[in-house]
This record gives structure tokens, sequence and C-alpha cells, in this order.
């Protein structure tokens, strides 16, 4: 800013000339410089007193319209903040393969109390235990009337209980807005779903996290913000209903302790129904067992964690690798009448019958142990462990749950000649009925690898090819004379109109402890395939410790237990599938077919 002189020179000399005093001019000049300090000054502050009561303006406007929104809203409990990042609760829904919702989420309350604000402690303690008589009154009044500043009541109220509590009047008792998992048909598909529960928790919200199943190992999927769709599974929730009500009635008909049960595609691999009993209810997950077997848990998945020696289901692993390497042909005759003995020990036949010569397809229709074991001898223990490892029944499974990687088949620690034969039918190898269920696939599909999955596929795998058309068709016609001959070992198999092929297996279940066998307790398995001539389905059906005691003396086979309800099932779901019942045709009197 440029000053003006207070003396400038100029007008000095010209009030000299003519006599005047030159101290007025400064006067003057100070006057005027006063007069616009004075100007400005005034400016400032008229500018600072319009922009503080623009201010003031603005703030009430605010306070108004926020007024005027709460007198115009309905009324709400306050809601303590808690510091930190917020914590993102939403999780996408699970649905099967027709979009169907297995789970979903529910907007609920948690319970939490502040004691400082609490103004009858010991009235709000009493009154909350009769609204949650699981509470102990005493412990409440403690936490009330003590130091603590903020304590949990409940995680999860529902709006019946929300009410109650908001009506004891107590200023000191919230709720906090919670996004609960839901499973709304309770027990069905628990197993492969898992269930989910609280990880993060604040009072405005709590991270739902999985804790087994599909929940667990599709976690950051699930919880993924960025995912715009529910996760959509193999499994198809009426087959999967009707699958289970059949399994449990088969379970309790048979005094089994556990029943497990597993339905593939054989062309895609995807599992559309898969159940194990006893199970339990995923909205209300009970609490693991900490003394005793595991596998008595409701929470243990037979169908995936379950690994056991399956029994003569693997005996048409033997007949199909002996086919396709050349050794032999299903019309081959076996000697199945003189003793077999590997290393000192003497493999016998059930019940130790002689079935004499048998044809190879004969050895899996009588289910001889003998005629199974000299294939399995002209294969040899490598080429065996090889092929059996092509089909995965020597690693773990690759479904996509997280109980999947401890299912890992047990095998023997050296894989020798008497390996080589007890393994040929299904002893000496623990593997789990997923397993198998892939293995049989494999088999029957013309002899591509299946890898079993929980995710809905639309297109077949496609897997490397583990045994040629041809043999994969001798296997299946085989697995049809099981069932559909006269003296086949699953005749009660036998669905009219849907050509069911199997086999059975029965297998001694070994001790806990001290090593060996019950003599009184089975694992009975039974390993299907429908329609058996154009294969769309493999089921494997298994018994734990299952006793049939219609006749004068208990039945613990396979035959007579987990046969016959594989049976039902079949009749039950093949419908819910999409299957027509076809008509074999028979043999027209006086007609005779040739070719042109």
């Amino acid at each position: 800013m440029i000053r003006t002189p207070l003396r400038p020179l100029a007008r000095i000399l010209e009030a000299r000339s003519k006599g005047e005093n030159p101290d007025a001019i400064e006067r003057e000049n100070i006057r005027i410089r006063h007069e616009q300090m004075r100007d400005r000054a005034r400016q400032r502050a008229e500018g600072r007193l319009l922009i503080l009561g623009i201010f003031f303006l603005v703030g009430f406007m605010a306070v108004g319209v926020r007024m005027g929104t709460l007198a115009t809203s309905d009324p709400a409990e306050p809601r303590a903040q808690a510091p930190g990042a917020r914590i993102t609760a939403q999780r996408a829904d699970i649905v099967d393969r027709r979009g169907r919702i297995l789970a979903t989420n529910m907007d609920t309350h948690a319970l939490y109390a502040q004691p400082p604000q609490m103004i009858e402690p010991e009235r709000a303690a009493r009154e909350l235990v009769k609204i949650f008589p699981d509470l102990e009154a005493e412990d409440l009044i403690e936490d009330f009337t003590g130091k603590r500043k903020f304590l949990w009541i409940k995680k999860k109220i529902s709006p019946e209980q929300k009410q109650a509590v908001h009506d004891i009047g107590e200023p000191g008792l919230l709720f906090g807005p919670r996004e609960m998992r839901l499973y709304p048909n309770g027990r069905i598909a628990s197993h492969i779903l898992g269930g989910a529960s609280f990880g993060r928790e604040g009072v405005h919200s709590a991270e739902v996290i999985g804790v087994a199943g599909v929940e667990k190992a599709q976690d950051d999927d699930l919880r993924d913000p960025s995912r715009t769709g529910p996760l959509q599974l193999s499994i198809d929730l009426t087959v999967q209903a009707a699958a289970e009500q059949v399994l449990y009635g088969g379970m309790k008909l048979m005094n089994a302790k556990g029943a497990s049960v597993v339905l593939m595609d054989v062309h895609t691999g995807e599992i559309v129904a898969m159940a194990s009993l006893p199970d339990f209810d995923p909205n209300d997950r009970p609490v693991p067992l900490t003394t005793g077997d595991q596998g008595d848990s409701p929470l243990f998945n037979r169908a995936v964690q379950g690994v056991y020696e399956l029994g003569s289901v693997f005996k048409i692993f033997t007949a199909a690798q002996a086919i396709e390497l050349g050794l032999v042909n299903e019309n081959t005759v076996i000697n199945t009448s003189t003793p077999l003995k590997i290393s000192g020990f003497t493999i016998s036949e059930f019940q130790n019958k002689n079935y004499g010569d048998l044809s190879v397809a004969d050895v899996i229709v009588k289910s001889s142990n003998r005629g199974t074991g000299r294939l399995a001898l002209m294969i040899g223990g490598e080429r065996q462990r090889a092929f059996l490892d092509s089909l995965g029944l020597l690693e773990p499974t690759p479904l996509e749950m997280v109980e999947a990687p401890t299912g890992t088949p047990l095998l023997p620690k050296r894989w020798s000649d008497l390996s080589t034969t007890t393994i040929s039918y299904g002893h000496g190898l623990s593997s789990s009925p997923v397993h198998l269920a892939a293995a049989y696939a494999t088999i029957v599909n013309g002899g591509t690898r299946v890898r079993p999955t929980l995710m809905k596929r639309d297109t077949p795998q496609n897997g490397p090819r583990v045994i040629s058309e041809r043999t994969s068709a001798a296997a299946r016609k085989m697995l049809r004379d099981v069932v559909g001959s006269d003296h086949g070992t699953a005749s009660f198999g036998e669905v009219a109109g849907y050509h069911v092929g199997g086999k059975t297996g029965t297998a001694d279940k070994p001790k806990t402890r001290g090593g060996g066998y019950y003599e009184d307790k089975v694992i009975a398995t039974f390993a299907s395939v429908f329609p058996a001539h154009d294969p769309k389905y493999v089921l494997i059906l298994t018994l734990d410790e299952p006793v049939e005691t219609s006749g004068p003396k208990p039945r613990r086979t396979a035959g007579w237990t987990a046969v016959p309800v594989a049976g039902e099932m079949i009749t039950r779901i093949a419908p819910l599938l999409g299957l027509r019942p076809e008509i074999e045709p028979g043999q027209q009197a006086g007609v005779v077919l040739t070719a042109n």
C-alpha cells in the first residue's frame, strides 16, 4: 500500500510562500489518514459479522431440519458407536442347483448392557432371567453392580424377546443390530453347509464367518463385497430331502448306529445329494465332542471324513483292470475251488463256500474272494496301486468342503502280495464313500476320470481316460448281473424300470484298540449305478453296524441291509431326477429277429 506523506515538500514550500503555517498541512493529512483507517476497520468488522451471521443461520437451519426429521420418524433405541473400522456383515446366499435357498441372512438384534447407565440393575437382572431362563440372576446382578462398563448378554434375540426387554424400561439395556445366518431347511444338507458363527463383533454389526462345510471352505468368496449373486451348489434340495428321509428310516429299520449316502452324476461329477447320519441343525450347531470317539459326534461327516475298509465293492476295480490289461475277458474261467495261500495266510470265501470254477463275470456276481485275489496276483501290486491311484482312491478328495482333506485314504505301509490280494476285495485299504462314488463313476461312464464337486456344472468333465469304452461296458454288464440275475448278491436292489447295477460290500469293522476285527460289527455298503446300460447316476449307501433281525438269526451282510434301503431310495429319487422307468424287452414267442 502506498502511503501519502504527511508533509509533502511541494505544499510546504507553497504554504511558506503564502505566509501560511506548514503544520496545518500535516494535521490535515493525519486527520484524513485516520478517517481512511477507520473506514477500512469498519468494513472488515461488517464483513466478519456477515460471515458469522451466515454460519449461525446455517447451523440453526441444520438443527431445525434434524429436529423436524426426528419429530416425524418412529422412535428407536439409541445405539452406542464403537470406534474402529466398520465391520462388513453382508454374506452371500447359498442356493441349490435350481436356485432354492439353502442358507441366507436374517436381520435380528443382540442385547448388551452398559451398567453405569442402569437405574435399577437388580430389578433388570431379575426381569431378564424371566425372559431368558438360561441366565443366572446372581451373575447378572454381580456384573451390573460391579465395575464393568459393558457386557454382552445375548448375541441373538427374537423380535418377541426384544420387545420384552424393551418393556423392562431400563436405559442401560441396549440393542445392537445383527445379521445372522439362517438355514430355512433345518437339518437338510447340514453336513454339506456346515454352519456359520460370529467373528469380530461391534455394537452396530457383527462379522458372520463360516465354521464348517461349504460355509467355511468358501468363506472368502461368500464374504466378498464384489460378489453379485448367490453361491450355487450342485445338490438338489428335493432329492436331498427324499434321500435323507429314506436313509433315516433305513438306519432305524436295520438298527445301524450311523449311515451315509452319496448320489453323484457320473459325467459331471456333481454331487446331487449327500447325507450323513446322525446329523444336526446348523441353526443350533452342537459343540464338538471333547472325549470319546469323534466318529460318534453328529458333526462327523461319514460320507467325507469316514474312511473305511469298504469290502467287496472294490472287486469291480480288479476285474476291470484285468480286462483292460488283456489278461482276461468276461468269460475267462478262474479257479476258486482250491485254497489260495499268501504269505502264510489262507484266503477264504464268505461262509467258506466253494464256488468251483467261475467266469470273471461270475466272480463279480457271486463275490468270490479267491477269484478276485487270483486276478489281483495276475495284475501285480505295482500296477494295481497305479490303477487305484488313477481312480482317485489313494489321495484326499478334492471336494469343496473344509473337512475333505481329513478324509485321507489309509494305505498299507508295504504293498506286498498279501496287500495286493486283500485290497482286491476291499480290505487293507480304507477310503471314504465319496472316493468310492467318484471311482465307480469313472468305471461306468465310459472310462474317463471324474472328480467329485459340490459346485453346479453344466458340462461333462471329460477327464483323462482310465479304461476303454469296451472295458467300461463289460463292467456295467457285470454290475447289472449282480442285481438283475437270480444268483447275484444284490437282488433286493432291483427297481422295476430303472435297470439298477451295483456291487455289495460287507467289511468287518476294525477294533479301535488292540487291533483285529469285531466278529459282530460290520460296515455294509452298496455301490449302485442306474440305469446300468446308460449310466446317469452312482449311488453309494453305507450302514455302520447294521443288524437285520426279521429272520431266526441276525443278518449283517450288505445284501440284507444296505441293498434294500438303496433300492427304496432309488425308487423314491429316480422320478425326482427326471428318469422315466423303461421296460426291458423280453423274448417274443414265435418271433426271430434277423439282420438283413
